[in-house]
């Protein structure tokens, strides 16, 4: 047995950082501030896996955000008035943040592949990797397009991880692109205050 879990640490690794991923995104979608600690614990777990297994550095510095962004997450939300309000932008306010995404992902890419010329998928991580900073963001500060912006990204970044060998990720990130539709559902019936 000790032999078995040695020979495969990074697939049982995968296999806990999944089932904290889908605890945190099920808490989120249902509203639930202890969200926040699952998504911490799942996040440092896939830093390791990506950093010494998966070679997607972009994705480990993402999830590193993503450890910051729990402890912010669970601040704001917690000092958040009323827990059953959600907000909404206009569609300019949208447009502005994809430009900017776009522009920063080019950005990150041409970094990614000046430094780290081993890096796998460098566009796709960078795109990945740039919008989900943003979408995070959208969803500490509880904007419900935060959930079709994680569709997107979920999807894209399901075909990332199956294209590095992460099968168990690439689930994940699949079945997180429903979890989003639900949670967008959900959202829509809480009190959305437009902006």
């Amino acid at each position: 047995m000790v032999n078995w879990l040695s020979n495969n640490f990074d697939l049982v690794l995968e296999i806990v950082a999944v089932i904290f991923g889908i605890a945190y995104v099920l808490l989120a979608a249902k509203n639930k501030i202890s969200c926040w600690i699952f998504g911490i614990i799942g996040s440092a777990l896939s830093i390791f896996l990506f950093i010494f297994y998966a070679k997607l550095y972009a994705e480990s510095v993402l999830y590193l955000f993503y450890v910051f962004a729990g402890v912010y997450g669970w601040i704001n939300w917690k000092n958040q008035k009323d827990n059953h309000q959600v907000f909404q932008h206009k569609l300019k306010t949208h447009l502005f943040i994809i430009i900017g995404g776009t522009i920063a992902t080019l950005l990150f890419y041409f970094t990614m592949t000046y430094f780290f010329s081993g890096a796998k998928k460098p566009l796709t991580d960078s795109f990945t990797t740039i919008f989900s900073f943003i979408a995070t963001y959208l969803t500490t500060k509880k904007r419900i397009e935060n959930w079709i912006y994680w569709v997107v990204i979920d999807a894209v970044t399901t075909y990332l991880y199956y294209s590095r060998g992460l099968e168990i990720y690439s689930l994940l990130m699949l079945s997180y692109s429903f979890i989003a539709i639900y949670g967008y559902l959900k959202w829509k019936k809480l009190d959305v205050v437009k902006l």
